[in-house]
């Protein structure tokens, strides 16, 4: 068996066309575009990719970004003061504050000052409450990425047994939900999980969001499932430079699986499209408009 390879680059295309083009219906009712906040603290190389991605992102769905650079010093009491700041403002409609914050700033703390109808992470815990009890959310955006490449690969997930690999809040317990608002059966599976790889061999469904490169090994994979690698992982090349890999030894995986998301290219382009998806339906919301169609 070779498996099909889930373009996480054209999911994300299409998710992205037609925010914007939802993006320009919100500014035709209204008289003003959808706008995003970015709050980047320090100089972490990574995140400030990650923000200029993101800040690029929304102006090319025609909504508006708002980009707010502190140093690494920064207090958490200014920081706070920031979010209240954009909280109260009227012309922004989500809030996304970048982590890993210094080591001086309650990450946690900040996260619970964002204005829930405005996180569009969806790490502040009234939305990570109402996940949890089936109530209505914004949700993280790489699970709901995720959810989406599996609806778009399989349909209904109606019954289907799951496992996520990962506990954490940003990825594997909001996706575990998900999986279970879909009624599939779900297994999150961790470091202490017993029989890991036997585990595994039971799912019709994996999603690894470990932080390990290539851990889940292809003879781990159930013949025909579908796997969703989550990882991220730079490890040296052959060249001496170094090169992206998953948490899934994507080769071997592929000879079992009957569909997998290659990394780079998988999961990675479907976090910001959900990050843009999540700012539309907030902005829908804040202004007393029905939820958009069709995202």
């Amino acid at each position: 068996m070779s498996a099909r390879i889930i373009d996480g680059k054209a999911a994300a295309a299409d998710v992205r066309a037609r925010v914007a083009e939802v993006a320009a219906d919100f500014t035709r009712q209204t008289g003003r575009q959808p706008g995003l906040a970015t709050v980047l603290v320090g100089e972490d190389p990574a995140s400030a990719v990650y923000v200029r991605s993101k800040g690029k992102a929304t102006g090319e769905a025609g909504m508006a970004s708002f980009a707010h650079k502190l140093p690494d010093t920064t207090s958490e009491a200014k920081l706070l003061d920031l979010v209240d700041e954009l909280n109260r403002d009227d012309t922004v409609d989500g809030i996304l504050v970048q982590l890993p914050l210094p080591p001086q700033i309650d990450a946690s703390r900040v996260i619970a000052a964002i204005d829930p109808a405005k996180d569009v992470d969806g790490f502040h815990p009234m939305n990570a409450g109402r996940l949890a009890t089936g109530l209505d959310a914004l949700v993280p955006c790489t699970p709901y990425g995720c959810l989406y490449l599996l609806k778009q690969e399989l349909g209904s997930l109606s019954g289907k047994e799951a496992v996520v690999i990962g506990r954490s809040n940003i990825v594997g317990k909001p996706m575990a939900m998900l999986l279970i608002g879909e009624s599939a059966t779900v297994t999150v599976a961790h470091s202490r999980t017993r029989d890991l790889p036997e585990v595994v061999r039971r799912a019709d469904i994996v999603v690894a969001a470990v932080g390990r490169p290539q851990m889940v090994k292809g003879d781990w994979i159930k013949p025909g499932a579908v796997v969703i690698d989550v990882g991220i992982n730079r490890v040296p090349a052959e060249d001496g430079k170094s090169r992206l890999v998953g948490d899934v030894d994507f080769a071997s995986a592929s000879e079992r699986a009957a569909a997998i998301t290659p990394v780079p290219g998988g999961v990675g382009p479907m976090t910001i499209a959900m990050l843009l998806r999540n700012t539309i339906v907030a902005a829908h919301r804040r202004a007393g408009l029905p939820d958009p169609e069709g995202l």
